[in-house]
């Protein structure tokens, strides 16, 4: 199975939701897969089951944007990575519940091979510096990446963000994923120096290895 992988830099939040959005409505059955690798500038985003008021502190440099993905508020900005998964599923054989599992192990195995123990959590999407972990105790059960997704006619899009070197000041700024006091960290507050496009280029093997599996 082939993707076609697009590393899209830095890009603005909503033209590139309403492209995902075109991509998915214009897309055929013969329409190739994509994966889309980017960071955005600062901004909040606030899925159909959200509340408004989870941006408990507003600010006037950081938009809030109402998409139609699921889940509820996050924040993505500058040393994020940010990927967009456009996927026909029927084609994949995939159900949305076997795509988000793929998604998150492709996330704890990224990890890993950073010397960072995650895991998942019971009815919190997203993945978390596992609560046994070695690292630093205060951010063990700590958040590190987020997941979104929504589909349409059978198709996937938005996608799945990881902390890498985050402004963490900004989660501070709203209940992420709707939790109040829940904690977020980044892989460099974890001690990782790494390059993020080492770290894209891990986390998209992983994805494809996931996503090519049967």
């Amino acid at each position: 199975m082939s993707f076609l992988v697009k590393h899209l830099g830095v890009a603005d939040y909503e033209s590139t939701y309403q492209a995902m959005r075109d991509f998915t409505q214009q897309r055929d059955s013969d329409t190739p897969d994509q994966i889309w690798i980017l960071e955005h500038p600062p901004v909040f985003t606030l899925g159909l089951a959200g509340d408004a008021g989870n941006l408990h502190s507003p600010s006037n440099q950081i938009p809030l944007v109402q998409v139609d993905r699921g889940g509820e508020i996050t924040y993505h900005g500058p040393g994020q990575i940010v990927v967009y998964l456009l996927l026909d599923l029927r084609r994949l054989g995939i159900f949305v519940k076997e795509l988000v599992s793929r998604i998150e192990q492709a996330l704890i195995d990224t990890l890993a091979d950073f010397g960072i123990q995650a895991e998942r959590h019971a009815g919190a999407p997203g993945i978390y510096v596992a609560r046994e972990s070695a690292m630093q105790l205060e951010y063990q059960g700590a958040k590190i990446a987020a997941l979104g997704l929504k589909v349409s006619k059978g198709c996937s899009y938005h996608g799945l963000a990881l902390n890498v070197w985050t402004d963490l000041t900004a989660f501070a700024r709203i209940h992420p994923c709707g939790y109040e006091g829940l904690r977020t960290v980044d892989m460099q507050t974890l001690g990782i120096k790494d390059n993020i496009d080492i770290i894209s280029q891990t986390l998209l093997g992983h994805l494809q290895k996931q996503l090519s599996s049967s």
